[in-house]
């Protein structure tokens, strides 16, 4: 119920948005009051090229062979949006195609039913999917009689247009490629059966990303592989309270187109690592990657080429990572080892403080209480907001909370810090250090012993 009244806020909050006519054919502009209204489903495709990036121009549906423009023997990507409750453009589309063909010579289709998805009932909106997704499935089967591979189709679907891709995945009995699903909706889905939504039987490759699962995504596993940005719930940098306008409703949501793209664009490598739990993660307990070896951890994007295999071996794999507030979004992260001496048990919370030259970047690890007794082995998770290089000194406090009475004192016999993301850089070690509590110890990193 939380979740329709957010809907209807949002409608209340969006703006009214224009467009523009020029000599190409241009994503379906409706204003508010059609959309108030009620609009009826019709389907348009418009393709972009390496030829014609610019410039979309629209298929028709049966006698697109004769397109010069469309080549059914080259690799196809559909672009499918979610519900439109206000009949504007998605402000990403231009991005997308321009970044998408940048990745390979191929036919990018952005599939245009924002006259079926610009409505103020929702579940208008969600009754039309279905007919959208039996519409582009007809299309898909003419380019097949004409000579194409369902092998190299991609359908990349936002929110609501996530379920479109599976269901017309679903309809061509999972001969599809592949499927990617950008926060797949999740009001009216959850709960539901795998054939009602997408589910990894949609395709031959299922990957999807979660950013607002408590909210307009959808909680759970949807794919052979699930990325998680910051455990699929809250983004940071995003609005907390309604008084922030339309962006409270929709930043958390829209979070994962703009990951998306910014993996597209190559000016964030993200990586994720399999988990049971974000919680499990951020403690520092999923740091390997053990069953994708000789590959590294997977990396949010476009080319899952060398991770694939694995996943389709492993059935569904969760993946987690967190992100800054800002593009481009990446943390630096270091695994923390300690092997601590001290006498008596001691609980606290670990703060680290990287230095190259004037700059510096600091992280707390305090997501739970650490344990530090006689020779006991700890590992932490520590992610920054800057990456830092090299790294001249390292300052490192650790605060068990006592206000009364002598400091209490740590030992550590051994300190590594090793980078995670970063095989190139080696680990930094130090050896036997005395910290007192919530005294900031700093010292020049050594290379650790073989």
């Amino acid at each position: 119920m939380m979740t329709l009244w957010r809907l209807l806020g949002l409608v209340v909050l969006l703006v009214f948005c224009t467009g523009q006519d020029n000599d190409c054919d241009n994503f379906t502009d409706l204003d508010f009051r059609e959309s108030f209204i009620g609009t009826s489903l019709y389907v348009r495709l418009l393709l972009y090229t390496r030829t014609n990036l610019a410039c979309g121009q629209e298929l028709h549906h049966h006698n697109f062979a004769r397109e010069p423009l469309f080549n059914v023997t080259r690799p196809t990507t559909f672009i499918i949006h979610g519900y439109r409750p206000t009949g504007a453009p998605p402000v990403w589309i231009d991005h997308i195609t321009r970044l998408l063909v940048a990745q390979a010579d191929m036919n990018v289709l952005v599939v245009d039913w924002n006259r079926g998805a610009a409505n103020l009932n929702y579940f208008t909106a969600v009754a039309n999917s279905r007919y959208t997704a039996a519409n582009i499935t007809g299309f898909l089967q003419r380019m097949r009689d004409e000579g194409a591979s369902l092998d190299s189709v991609h359908l990349i679907g936002v929110s609501l247009g996530a379920h479109v891709a599976g269901y017309i995945g679903a309809l061509l009995g999972g001969r599809v490629g592949r499927i990617t699903g950008l926060d797949p909706a999740g009001p009216m889905f959850g709960g539901v059966p795998p054939e009602e939504r997408l589910d990894p039987s949609d395709a031959q490759f299922v990957d999807v990303l979660h950013t607002d699962m408590n909210s307009f995504g959808l909680r759970g596993s949807l794919g052979h592989i699930d990325f998680y940005a910051n455990g699929g719930l809250d983004q940071p940098g995003c609005p907390k309270t309604i008084f922030s306008g339309r962006s409270y409703f929709v930043c958390d949501h829209q979070r994962s187109v703009l990951l998306y793209l910014c993996a597209l664009n190559h000016t964030c490598r993200i990586t994720a690592y399999p988990c049971s739990s974000y919680s499990d993660f951020l403690h520092g307990q999923c740091l390997q990657c053990e069953a994708f070896k000789p590959a590294s951890c997977p990396v949010l994007g476009y080319d899952l080429s060398q991770w694939r295999d694995t996943l389709l071996k492993l059935g569904q794999t969760r993946v987690y990572f967190s992100t800054t507030a800002e593009p481009p979004y990446r943390k630096t992260n270091y695994r923390v080892d300690m092997i601590t001496w001290n006498r008596y048990l001691r609980w606290g919370v670990v703060t680290l403080r990287m230095h190259s030259g004037k700059n510096v970047t600091e992280t707390r690890i305090d997501h739970k209480l650490l344990r530090f007794e006689l020779y006991t082995a700890t590992r932490m998770l520590a992610q920054f907001d800057e990456d830092l290089y090299p790294i001249q000194k390292i300052s490192l406090r650790i605060v068990t909370g006592n206000l009364i009475g002598p400091r209490y004192k740590v030992r550590l016999l051994h300190l590594q810090i090793t980078p995670l993301d970063l095989p190139d850089r080696s680990p930094m070690c130090r050896y036997d250090i005395i910290m007192e509590d919530n005294a900031e110890v700093t010292f020049k990193p050594l290379p650790c012993d073989e």
